[in-house]
């Protein structure tokens, strides 16, 4: 894509996910999109037809960018190379645990992502088994696998194993009243929390601790 292009879908994206979530996707025309991106609103339907396409594409490129935030994390944190036992495993999925809580569900920008997909589910089918949603799974999934193999994890459904993580970390935050979700302290010991409970039901129980 040429680098104007990418300029301009950048700018309609980030213009339209402000005025959803200031005003709803109701009540955002596709004139005042055009017109806080600074394009015309002939470009705005040639990128996305229409508004449900430009609010499909305000939470895909939120989960695009999300995936790459995770990816780049799990990296960091669950580097087969430095852990070699129960207490290092737990260590890093603590420390991953926290920084997703920091990178990810304190940022406005993922909030709004997660907000308007509850507040718009009925016009977003394609959000029912969408490709983004296997390959966030298949990022932790993956570490799950290989740390079960080395014996650190009991884990027979890596898959499901993964799946309980993210339930005992994100989506109890995500799960939490509006207020609580923005504070730090409080997101941090949810996270951290999870971690260890994850680790108490799935560690090895063969593993050095």
């Amino acid at each position: 894509m040429r680098q104007g292009q990418a300029h301009k879908r950048a700018a309609i994206l980030a213009a339209a996910k402000e005025l959803f979530v200031q005003t709803s996707v109701e009540r955002t025309s596709m004139d005042a999109v055009a017109a806080l991106a600074g394009v015309s609103k002939r470009t705005v339907y040639d990128y996305y037809g229409d508004k449900r396409g430009l609010l499909l594409g305000v939470v895909e490129d939120a989960g695009e960018r999300a995936l790459a935030t995770l990816r780049g994390l799990v990296e960091q944190h669950l580097d087969p190379a430095g852990i070699r036992e129960l207490d290092d495993l737990e260590q890093a999925l603590t420390d991953l645990a926290t920084a997703l809580g920091r990178s990810l569900l304190l940022s406005a920008d993922y909030l709004a992502a997660v907000r308007l997909i509850n507040e718009n589910e009925a016009l977003l089918p394609e959000l029912e088994d969408h490709p983004l949603d296997e390959a966030h799974a298949q990022v932790l999934t993956e570490r799950v696998s290989h740390f079960a193999r080395a014996g650190l994890l009991d884990a027979d459904d890596p898959r499901l194993a993964a799946a309980h993580f993210h339930a005992l970390t994100a989506l109890r935050v995500l799960n939490e009243p509006p207020r609580r979700r923005t504070e730090a302290a409080h997101v941090r010991q949810i996270m951290t929390d999870g971690a260890r409970a994850f680790i108490r039901a799935y560690g090895a129980r063969g593993a050095a601790a």
